[in-house]
C-alpha cells in the first residue's frame, strides 16, 4: 500500500483511483462496508482520510477520542487490501475549502478520483455544509461517480465509532469486537517503564496511551502481536490498563504481560487485542496480595484464550 499525505503533485500512477472517503476510526464494520463498495475491476483501491482527525482539529482540548492512531489505522487499511491511502492534513486551509471547491480541487484535480463511495452521513466542506447528495451533484459536473453506502447495524445496534467507544468504556470489548469485525488493538512502541513487573516475576511491555480513547481501567486477557523485531509473532497475555494505584499516582499506559516468554521488547512494534476485560483496577494490602491476584488473572486469561 502507498501512503501519501499529501494532494498536490501526485504522480500519475498515483491517481485515478476508486476510492472510499472518511475518517474510518476503528476500521468497524460500516467502515469495511464503505471501503468493499469501492472496489472496481481495473482501478486501483484508495481510501481518502484526514490527519489529524477534523474533531481534533476543532477540538484541541477535548478529550482523547480516538480509537486507533495513524499507524494502526494505515496497517490495518493495508490488511484489507487499500492501494492508495490518501492522508489528506486537515489545517485550516482544507477546513476552509467550500464543498465544491474540496470537490474540485481536492478530489477531481488533485487526486484525480474516478468513483467515491461514502456512508449516507458523511458531511463535508466549510460548517459541514456538503453531504452524500451534494458530493453526487458535483461528481457529475466534475467526472467521477459516487455511490451512498448505507449504515450497517450489527445485533440491531448501528454501527458507529461512539457506540464502539461505549463498548469498550464499559469494559464490554467483545461486544465492541462484534462491530468492528476484528479485535480492539492498541497499537504502539514498548517504552522503558519502571520495571516493577519484572520484580514481581511478570515483566511487562509498558505502552503509552496518549491520544487514544481510553477503555475500561482494568485486567484484560490479550492477544499480542510483536510486529517488529527477532521476537515477531503472535502470543497470549494478560495486561494491565491504567494508572496503576498501588504505586501512587501514574499516567494511564496499557502494561502487558506476554505468556511463555523471555527476550526484550524495548523499541519495538506491538499491537495488543484487547479480548476479554478480567477485573477492575484494584489497589491491594501488600505485594503477596497483588502477585497472588496476578497469579489469578493469567490462570484465567490462559483458560479464556484457549477458546479464542
Amino acid at each position: 500500500m502507498k501512503r501519501h499525505h499529501h494532494w498536490q503533485g501526485l504522480a500519475e500512477a498515483d491517481r485515478g483511483a476508486s476510492v472510499a472517503m472518511g475518517n474510518f476510526d476503528g476500521v468497524h464494520l460500516g467502515h469495511r462496508s464503505v471501503i468493499d463498495l469501492a472496489r472496481r475491476p481495473g482501478m486501483a483501491l484508495g481510501v481518502v482520510t484526514f490527519e489529524p482527525h477534523p474533531r481534533e482539529f476543532f477540538a484541541p482540548d477535548a478529550p482523547p477520542f480516538r480509537l486507533m492512531n495513524a499507524e494502526a489505522r494505515a496497517s490495518r487499511l493495508a490488511r484489507l487490501g487499500v492501494d492508495q491511502l490518501y492522508e489528506l492534513p486537515f489545517d485550516a486551509a482544507l477546513a476552509a475549502l467550500t464543498p465544491e471547491d474540496f470537490a474540485r480541487k481536492v478530489l477531481a484535480e488533485g487526486l484525480g478520483i474516478r468513483h467515491i463511495v461514502v456512508g449516507a452521513d458523511f458531511r463535508f466542506g466549510k460548517g459541514r455544509a456538503g453531504g452524500a447528495a451534494d458530493l453526487a451533484d458535483l461528481g457529475k459536473h466534475l467526472g467521477f461517480d459516487v455511490t451512498v453506502a448505507p449504515l450497517v447495524e450489527t445485533a440491531g445496534v448501528e454501527v458507529s465509532s461512539t457506540a464502539i467507544r461505549t463498548a469498550l468504556a464499559e469494559g464490554r470489548p467483545r461486544d465492541a469486537a462484534a462491530m468492528l469485525g476484528h479485535w480492539h488493538r492498541i497499537e504502539g512502541e514498548v517504552l522503558h517503564g519502571e520495571k516493577r513487573g519484572r520484580e514481581l516475576g511478570f515483566p511487562t511491555a509498558n505502552m503509552a496511551l496518549t491520544g487514544l480513547h481510553l477503555p475500561r481501567f482494568g485486567v484484560y486477557a490479550v492477544k499480542i502481536d510483536v510486529l517488529t523485531g527477532p521476537h515477531a509473532g503472535s502470543y497470549h497475555g494478560a495486561a494491565s490498563l491504567g494508572v496503576r494505584p498501588m504505586f501512587g499516582e501514574n499516567l494511564p499506559n496499557l502494561e502487558t504481560f506476554l505468556f511463555d516468554f523471555k527476550g526484550s521488547l524495548y523499541g519495538e512494534r506491538l499491537s495488543v487485542a484487547l479480548v476479554d476485560f478480567l477485573r477492575p483496577e484494584l489497589k491491594f494490602d501488600g505485594l503477596p496480595a497483588l502477585i497472588a491476584q496476578m497469579d489469578a488473572d493469567c490462570d484465567q486469561a490462559r483458560k479464556l484464550l484457549a477458546e479464542v
